[in-house]
């Protein structure tokens, strides 16, 4: 018996998307992920993602989303740089 899946794309800028040489990759995740339990994949995945996952934002559907946010099927995850100034 699978698992049921779906697929979120997930966009990375500035940093994340150097160090990963890529700006957007698509991944499949049980039903009921959240936020938390992909940014733990992705630095599974990706070990280069942990020096930056503390810091950074998440929005879902270009909203700001928390960590214990479920993903639904179709979602475009987008994780953000902190922002700096001055």
């Amino acid at each position: 018996m699978t698992e049921e899946q779906i697929t979120v794309k997930v966009k990375f800028f500035a940093a994340p998307r150097e160090a990963l040489c890529t700006d957007e990759i698509s991944l499949d995740v049980p039903v009921g992920t959240t936020v938390k339990d992909l940014i733990d994949m992705l630095q599974e995945e990706y070990p280069v993602l942990e020096r930056y996952t503390r810091f950074m934002s998440v929005a879902v559907n270009r909203a700001y989303a928390g960590r214990q946010t479920e993903l639904r099927d179709g979602d475009e995850v987008a994780c953000l740089p902190p922002v700096g100034g001055g």
